[in-house]
């Protein structure tokens, strides 16, 4: 067994795929995740029974000058925490997703033998400062290695996707969310706090959209009443065909199988996620962070598994647009065809190799 620290943090788009990877790793490591203070990921490590530590961390990325003497003092005193956490666990590898919190845990690293795991297609800032940290950088896709310095070890691993993300029949899939097994389900992604255009845009069009489609709506938290409230001005009918709710767990992979297709954001699990289900797409990529998620979206519409649809035209074209797909089902096979071909469901057992050989290749050192 060999002791592992994990560095994640701040979307589950990193977060995910490194829970992925520990359960791929069994009994062969000693993990300690080291998060970032007040971040999204402490309830799931802790909910996977997996310890936690947190220490400061904040993002350099597009911080304005106001806020980036903070933000860099938040880096000093992260750094300096990771290293006492460091100190005391004695890693003999870290596996780093690239988000922010794992900045000061790199650099507290020192010798520590480190694999980074990088979701996106491109990199943002905190991935690239720690590639050039890093032994080996695991990427989701062929078309990352570019973006990293001519040397660096590259490996193409794919997106690693959780254990209880096991692929189900539909109709059984349908049958555990309580849903019809006739016509089409559409599954709307809003993530764990929402993604308030799409919500807005979804709410308007119900009326249009309810009579071709079942909806699953995950709302995220912050709009799960305002769901609750649209649901209760349904007619009967339309109450049988729209089920919000805030966020899903373990019902996730029966979301995932019993839709025909998903809408939602594109962030870095719809890499992954997505083809897995080899499921068929509508990406809305979030405008206020940065380019990342228009790249995630451009990798798989380019490849047929996706259709973008622009934050400003959201309004207008989203239910438009789930309509016309869901009237051509041929095109819907296609895609759903190449959405397959994303797929990489060894990608966990990949990472979880790399990080053995790593804390074996530095006991042999």
């Amino acid at each position: 067994m060999f002791r592992l620290l994990v560095s994640a943090g701040g979307t589950g788009g990193g977060v995910y795929p490194a829970l992925a990877t520990i359960a791929a790793l069994g009994q062969r490591a000693d993990v300690l995740w080291l998060g970032s203070t007040g971040g999204m990921e402490a309830g799931l490590v802790e909910r996977a029974g997996i310890r936690f530590e947190a220490v400061p961390a904040a993002g350099l990325h597009g911080v304005g000058l106001r806020a980036l003497p903070g933000n860099l003092a938040a880096l000093a005193r992260g750094t300096k925490a990771a290293r006492r956490v460091i100190r005391a666990f004695r890693p003999q590898v870290m596996l780093l997703t690239g988000g922010f919190v794992g900045v000061p845990a790199a650099l507290a690293g020192g010798g520590v033998r480190k694999v980074l795991y990088v979701p996106d297609i491109e990199p943002a800032l905190a991935a690239r400062m720690i590639a050039r940290l890093a032994n080996v950088i695991a990427v989701t896709a062929e078309e990352s290695r570019r973006f990293y310095p001519r040397g660096s070890r590259v490996v193409v691993s794919g997106y690693p996707t959780r254990p209880d993300l096991a692929p189900a029949s539909k109709p059984e899939a349908r049958q555990r969310l309580g849903v019809s097994t006739d016509g089409h389900v559409v599954v709307v992604l809003g993530g764990s706090r929402g993604a308030r255009s799409i919500n807005e845009a979804l709410w308007a069009g119900l009326s249009q959209l309810l009579p071709a489609a079942q909806v699953i709506h995950l709302t995220g938290q912050l709009d799960f009443s305002r769901g609750v409230e649209v649901r209760g001005r349904l007619a009967a009918e339309g109450k049988a065909r729209y089920f919000p709710v805030a966020y899903l767990h373990e019902e996730m992979a029966s979301a995932y199988a019993a839709a025909d297709l998903a809408i939602g954001r594109a962030g870095a699990s719809a890499l992954g996620e997505l083809p897995l289900f080899a499921l068929p797409s509508i990406l809305v990529p979030y405008p206020y962070a940065w380019r990342y998620q228009h790249v995630n979206a451009d990798y798989l519409a380019q490849r047929g598994a996706a259709v973008i649809v622009a934050d400003e035209r959201v309004g207008s074209d989203l239910v438009p647009t789930v309509l016309t797909l869901l009237s051509d089902p041929g095109r819907l096979a296609a895609m759903s065809t190449a959405a397959r071909r994303q797929a990489s469901p060894e990608s966990a057992g990949r990472i979880a190799e790399l990080l053995q050989n790593q804390a074996q290749a530095g006991a042999a050192a």
